[in-house]
């Protein structure tokens, strides 16, 4: 069945953090840069203390919407790094908004308790599964961003992407690349210490199944890149594709048991 929502204090965390990131998501052309950056970064750090609260709180749980709350924070991460070195990157309204939503959405389902009888090697299991999440997330606003600026410069219009075409282009494989290390080394140890990650062998299940479709779709891209120089719409298609695969693997699937079937298995 599906668990009741998080607790109190996570709901408090929660809530500040989510209105701390509705100032400069809603309010981006009328706040002024060091007041949208001040908010920006105490969002940051509230929603991390909810992510916080929710793993190792009073009871530790972990779900779908957890992981989009994490794979988030992680997306903004990225995007707080990338501003000290490109302080014209136009995305934070967008991540904000996004965050805020998922902050939301984590303590609606926060998912089920983390067994004390797991393996102590689960949490760095988690850990690199999520980290694959951010970065793919990353890739993907970089992939809007280029795609936004090429858009604009067919129109003939100021570009407006705050960071030059080619480097969009360059930190979005960049962003793959890498993304695609963690998630061959997630699949891998899935592979080989399944059983005791999660007490089962390897399973033939719709997780597995979209997570090695992804993996298929970012080896074909990443391929393409090196040997026939991919790049444009059609790379960005691919990305989308094995970026939308690689969400229905862990997140779509554990909406599904938890909300649609009501199990917690």
């Amino acid at each position: 069945m599906i668990l009741p929502s998080a607790s109190p204090i996570g709901w408090l965390l929660a809530l500040a953090a989510a209105l701390a990131y509705a100032a400069p998501a809603l309010a981006a052309a009328r706040l002024r840069e060091g007041w949208a950056r001040r908010a920006l970064g105490l969002a940051w750090l509230l929603h991390a203390a909810a992510l916080g609260w929710g793993l190792w709180g009073e009871v530790p749980r972990f779900g779908f919407a957890p992981a989009l709350s994490m794979t988030a924070w992680l997306a903004l991460t990225v995007y707080a790094i990338e501003r000290q070195l490109f302080p014209q990157l136009r995305a934070r309204w967008m991540l904000a908004l996004l965050a805020a939503l998922s902050l939301l959405l984590a303590q609606l389902f926060p998912g089920q308790p983390l067994h004390a009888t797991a393996s102590a090697w689960l949490p760095l299991h988690l850990a690199l599964g999520i980290a694959c999440y951010g970065l793919f997330a990353a890739a993907v606003v970089h992939a809007w961003l280029m795609t936004r600026a090429e858009r604009r410069i067919r129109q003939g219009q100021d570009p407006d992407s705050g960071m030059p075409l080619l480097t969009l282009e360059r930190l979005t494989f960049r962003f793959v690349a890498a993304g695609f290390v963690l998630l061959t080394a997630t699949l891998f140890a899935g592979m080989l210490f399944g059983e005791q990650l999660y007490g089962r062998a390897w399973r033939w299940e719709h997780k597995t199944v979209f997570s090695l479709l992804s993996w298929l779709a970012f080896a074909v891209l990443l391929l393409g890149r090196a040997r026939f120089g991919w790049r444009g719409r059609s790379a960005v298609r691919v990305l989308y594709a094995g970026a939308a695969l690689l969400l229905l693997a862990y997140v779509g699937s554990r909406f599904v048991l938890e909300v649609v079937l009501h199990r917690s298995v």
